[in-house]
C-alpha cells in the first residue's frame, strides 16, 4: 500500500498543484483509507515534518531570502555560472517580482512544513508529540508571516478536500494565532536540559516567542516598525526563563565554532533549537554551506559561488575569533601542517590543507586562488573565480563521505541574549541597561574583542551583524532596525518600500483564490 504521506505531500500546504488535479488522487487515497492505515504513526508523520524545514534552512531557499536580499551575502554571476536567468542579482538588488523561484520554492516548502505538522495532529499522538509538531507549524508560519506578510494553513474539511483551498491569515492574525498555540503548548514541551537541541523544547518555543514579540510591530507596520512596551516586556521575561534554566551559557574564547562544528549535537553551550542532520539516519544537504562557497581546487571541491562584502568584512576586528581561526575538531583529517584557517571568512591565498602548498586557480592555472575584498554583481576578466570573501561557518565534516553530521542552528543562546537587549533598549522593562551591557560584553569578550562603554541600538544591530552572520537572520534584523532599504554595496540605490515584503509568488495566486499580491507588485 502506498504511503499515505505520500499523497498528502503531494497536494500539501501551499498549493502547488491546481485543487483539479487532487481530484484523482483523492479518490484512490479515500480507497486505501478503507483498506486499513495501521502503517502510518504519528512518530513517523512527525520525523518528516522536522526534515521538511531542511531545504528551506540549510542555505538555501529561506536563506537565500534572508541573507542575499541584505549587505551580508551576494551570489555574483561569474562569466556563465550562477547567472539562473538573473534570480540571485534581482534578490540582491531588490527587484524581484512575483515569478522569482526562490519566492515560490520558499513559499512551497514553508508551507508543507505547515501542512506536515498539522497531519501529525490526526494520528493520536501523544501529548508530547502534539506539542512538538505545534511548534514547527508555529516556526513555518511565522517565516511565511515575516517573508510574504501572510500566511497558509488548512484545517477542517481542507485536510481532506483539496479543492477547497487552503485558508489565509494576515500578519496579525496570523501572530496571534502563534502566540496562542506556543503559550498552549508549553507544558507539554520537554525542558531544554533534558532533550537534545532537534527536539522542540520549552526554551524552542519561549525562543520563538521572544522572536514574535520582538518583530511584531516591524510585520505589523514594516516602513515605520513601532516597539510596544508589554510586547518588550515579554521578550525580557522569556529571556530570563531561558537563562534560569541554567543549561546554556555563551561558548567559551576558542569555542565559538562548536556551534557548528560536526559533533555539534553533543558540545555546543549555546544551541537551543537545531535540525537534525546525521550520516545513514536522516538529515538535508548541510554541506551546501562548503559547496556554494569553496573554489574549485579546494578540498573538497566546492560550486565557487556566494561570498560576503567587504563592508560587511569590515565590521569584524582583527581579534575577532568570529573572523576566522584554525579550529581543531575531530572531524577535520586533514593534517593541516600549517594550522591553516578552516573556518571563518576566507580571504587571501588559499592552501592545500594537507600538504600546505598555496593552491591555484582552475582558469588560468597558473593564477594563485587568491580569494579578493573585490566583487561586482556580474563577475569576469582575472578574478572570475576568486572575486569575493567567503564565509564557512560550518566546520566541514571530512569524516563523513556522505550525509554531513552537521546539525543546523535555528535559535541559539547569545541570539537570546541579543534580543534581550535589544527590548530593553526598546523600552522594556525587567532589565537594567547595565545588565544587558554586561551580557553583551560577555559575548564580546569570549569572541576576542574589547567590552564597549554604553549600548546603543546600532551596537547592537553590529552585535547581531558579527554574532549571526549567515545564519538566516539578517533581512529580518534590518527591516526591524529600519535599515533594509537603504543603499549598499551593490545596491546602490534606496529600494521601494514594497520590497519590505516579498510577493506573493504568482503561481500560488493562481491556484488560491484566497491569496491578494502584496502591494506594489
Amino acid at each position: 500500500m502506498k504511503s499515505i504521506y505520500t499523497f498528502y505531500l503531494l497536494c500539501a500546504g501551499a498549493i502547488l498543484f491546481s485543487a483539479a488535479s487532487c481530484t484523482k488522487l483523492n479518490e484512490e487515497f479515500r480507497g486505501e483509507l478503507e483498506e486499513g492505515t495501521s502503517n502510518v504513526s504519528a512518530d513517523g508523520l512527525l520525523i518528516t515534518a522536522y526534515s521538511s524545514l531542511l531545504v528551506p534552512y540549510q542555505q538555501d531557499q529561506r536563506w537565500v531570502l534572508q541573507e542575499i536580499s541584505t549587505d551580508a551575502a551576494i551570489a555574483p554571476t561569474r562569466g556563465g555560472d550562477w547567472d539562473d536567468n538573473g534570480i540571485y542579482r534581482a534578490i540582491h538588488q531588490h527587484r524581484w517580482n512575483a515569478d522569482n523561484g526562490f519566492m515560490n520554492s520558499t513559499f512551497v516548502s514553508l508551507g508543507t512544513t505547515v501542512y506536515n505538522a498539522t497531519n501529525v495532529l490526526r494520528f493520536n499522538p501523544s501529548k508530547q508529540q502534539e506539542a512538538e509538531a505545534r511548534f514547527l507549524r508555529a516556526l513555518a508560519m511565522f517565516d511565511m508571516i515575516d517573508l510574504y506578510g501572510v500566511v497558509t494553513i488548512r484545517e477542517g474539511e481542507a485536510l481532506d478536500d483539496f479543492r477547497i483551498a487552503p485558508k489565509v491569515l494576515q500578519a496579525g492574525e496570523g501572530l496571534d494565532y502563534i502566540i496562542k498555540e506556543l503559550n498552549e503548548i508549553l507544558p507539554a514541551l520537554p525542558n531544554g536540559q533534558l532533550t537534545a537541541a532537534y527536539v522542540a523544547s520549552k526554551d524552542a518555543a519561549r525562543a520563538l516567542l521572544m522572536k514574535v514579540y520582538l518583530n511584531k510591530g516591524a510585520f505589523l507596520n514594516r516602513q515605520s516598525p513601532s516597539f510596544d512596551a508589554a510586547d518588550m516586556n515579554q521578550v525580557i521575561t522569556l529571556a530570563k526563563a531561558i537563562t534560569n534554566t541554567g543549561t546554556y551559557k555563551v561558548s567559551e574564547a576558542g569555542k565559538y565554532f562548536d556551534n557548528f562544528a560536526p559533533d555539534n549535537d553533543v558540545k555546543s553551550t549555546e544551541n537551543i533549537f537545531t535540525l537534525y542532520n546525521q550520516n545513514g539516519k536522516r538529515g538535508g544537504s548541510v554541506d551546501r554551506t562548503w559547496n556554494t562557497i569553496a573554489h574549485y581546487n579546494m578540498t573538497p571541491g566546492g560550486w565557487n559561488g556566494w561570498c560576503t562584502l567587504s563592508d560587511y568584512y569590515d565590521k569584524f576586528a582583527a581579534s575577532d575569533e568570529r573572523r576566522g581561526i584554525y579550529y581543531k575538531y575531530p572531524a577535520d583529517t586533514m593534517s593541516n601542517p600549517g594550522k591553516r584557517q578552516n573556518v571563518g571568512f576566507y580571504i587571501g591565498q588559499m592552501y592545500n590543507l594537507t600538504t600546505d602548498k598555496p593552491l591555484m586557480a582552475r582558469n588560468p592555472a597558473n593564477t594563485p586562488l587568491v580569494f579578493t575584498r573585490a566583487v561586482t554583481i556580474r563577475t569576469s576578466g582575472a578574478t572570475l573565480e576568486t572575486a569575493g570573501i567567503r564565509p564557512m561557518k560550518y566546520a566541514y565534516d571530512y569524516s563523513s563521505s556522505g550525509q554531513k553530521n552537521n546539525d543546523w542552528v535555528v535559535f541559539r543562546y547569545s541570539d537570546v541574549l541579543l534580543m534581550q537587549a535589544e527590548a530593553v533598549l526598546r523600552g522594556g522593562t525587567g532589565s537594567t541597561a547595565g545588565e544587558v551591557l554586561a551580557l553583551i560584553n560577555k559575548i564580546r569578550g569570549n569572541r576576542g574583542i574589547g567590552a564597549l562603554g554604553s549600548l546603543t541600538l546600532d551596537n547592537v544591530l553590529d552585535e547581531r551583524a558579527r554574532e549571526l552572520y549567515w545564519e538566516g537572520w539578517r533581512r529580518q534584523d534590518l527591516i526591524r532596525f529600519g535599515k533594509f532599504l537603504q543603499p549598499f554595496q551593490e545596491k546602490p540605490g534606496t529600494s521601494d518600500p514594497k520590497y519590505l515584503v516579498f510577493a506573493i509568488p504568482s503561481q500560488q495566486i493562481a491556484v488560491n483564490p484566497n491569496l491578494k499580491q502584496n502591494p506594489g507588485y
